[in-house]
């Protein structure tokens, strides 16, 4: 009788369907719960991470306090600080004194990068690494004249690049740079900002390349701000992934994932082109010789033309520089005398200093950023000869001075192949 009034099935059925749900609804809050813990953590680390780099407010606080104080002038003051007309945009930036920002000044794009609280200076009796000095603009005093700025220009270019003969062209066209408002005079805010914008590497290659095609066009300056062409297209090759993606992705997918997103044979073939000419121009060129010791895609960039552009030039540094510097660097194996991500010499182990010439030229480097950006793809026909070409160029060691006529051999050899394919083509 009581089984019949009180059937234990019917109570079984809803207790396990009340469960299944109870199970269903806890494991998608916990998973809900996760999703909005993740996000948010994801969220507040790129704020951070943001908000430390990111200080175009501050820099441009700086540069425009200086200016209304009479300390600095410049092509892009007044646009700046007076006009709004300068407008800082998407931030770049990678190193929280090196303030790098997409910009808008009227009609023209531009990138626009500023020094924040530091400048590197090298100190060339002490180390090896950039030191750090505080941005003062109080060089030249006060009573200069012209020639002596001219003076104290050709000393700091002798000091960067070495005592060459053609130097006093290389200081006539800093003091026309330095004459911003191009009224015949510099004043003494004119000169203090382009001695600031000396110091630079990124601004010194700008100067000694700037009759070749390989570095933007300086645009403007206020103190140490300037302003730069944009350049389209960056990096060399791949693409740019949030972090929390990247560490996911294996290397070898990466690197397949970077090749995807790269123009088309002929256009990849000027662009290296482009490249081969840029470590021509730097390797004994007018104003003496550079080293290349970050030769990694992000380093590089293209225009619509598919001209070379260096994107960042910080790490292009002056080869008497980087001797004079490199021999006081203390070592006691081969990787202490790494500058950059590639400029590496060998360590003298019975001084325990770093001996100054490099292991690897600048063609060889060149060679191995190219390696797979530009086999990939290639034509039947040259896609063998231009591996063999690669290869024999990878394999360059010492410094290019020992060994002048290979080098130029194989660095027009590899022109001269790539030329040959495209030069027919509209592409050229």
């Amino acid at each position: 009788m009581a089984r019949a009034l009180f059937p234990w099935g019917f109570f079984k059925k809803p207790l396990f369907s009340q469960a299944r749900f109870s199970y269903q609804h806890m494991k998608y809050l916990f998973f809900s719960w996760l999703a909005v813990f993740v996000g948010s953590w994801i969220v507040y680390v790129e704020y951070s991470s943001y908000t430390e780099l990111c200080r175009g407010h501050d820099c441009k606080n700086s540069i425009c306090d200086k200016y209304r104080k009479g300390v600095i002038d410049g092509s892009a003051c007044s646009s700046l600080c007076e006009k709004d007309t300068l407008y800082l945009g998407k931030c770049f930036t990678a190193k929280p004194n090196s303030q790098v920002y997409s910009g808008s000044w009227g009609d023209l794009e531009g990138v626009i990068k500023c020094q924040m609280e530091e400048t590197p200076h090298y100190d060339l009796g002490n180390e090896m690494e950039p030191r750090k000095e505080a941005a003062s603009f109080n060089k030249p005093t006060k009573g200069t004249s012209v020639e002596k700025f001219r003076e104290m220009i050709l000393n700091h270019l002798k000091a960067k690049v070495g005592d060459q003969a053609n130097l006093a062209n290389l200081a006539t066209q800093v003091l026309s740079i330095a004459d911003a408002n191009k009224d015949g005079h510099i004043s003494l805010p004119e000169a203090r900002s382009t001695w600031a914008l000396l110091q630079l590497n990124e601004f010194l290659l700008a100067l000694v390349l700037q009759d070749r095609e390989h570095t933007p066009k300086l645009l403007g300056f206020c103190g140490d701000l300037y302003v730069m062409e944009k350049v389209p297209h960056y990096p060399l090759y791949g693409i740019s992934l949030p972090w929390i993606i990247e560490v996911w992705i294996p290397a070898g997918l990466r690197r397949s994932m970077d090749q995807w997103f790269t123009p088309s044979w002929p256009h990849k073939a000027k662009i290296s082109i482009g490249l081969l000419e840029l470590v021509e121009d730097i390797f004994h060129g007018t104003f003496g010789s550079f080293l290349m010791c970050d030769v990694s895609p992000g380093t590089f960039g293209y225009n619509d033309r598919h001209d070379l552009k260096v994107i960042d030039a910080r790490n292009i540094v002056p080869e008497a520089i980087f001797q004079e510097n490199i021999r006081q660097q203390r070592c006691n194996v081969d990787e202490d005398c790494l500058y950059g991500a590639d400029c590496l010499t060998s360590c003298d182990l019975t001084k325990h200093r770093c001996t100054p010439e490099v292991t690897r030229p600048n063609l060889a480097k060149a060679c191995e950023a190219l390696k797979h950006y530009i086999l990939r793809g290639a034509p039947s026909d040259v896609s063998e000869e231009l591996e063999k070409q690669l290869y024999a160029c990878i394999a360059l060691k010492g410094s290019a001075e020992h060994m002048e006529i290979e080098h130029s051999l194989i660095l027009n050899n590899l022109k001269t192949l790539l030329w040959k394919k495209i030069s027919h083509t509209k592409d050229s």
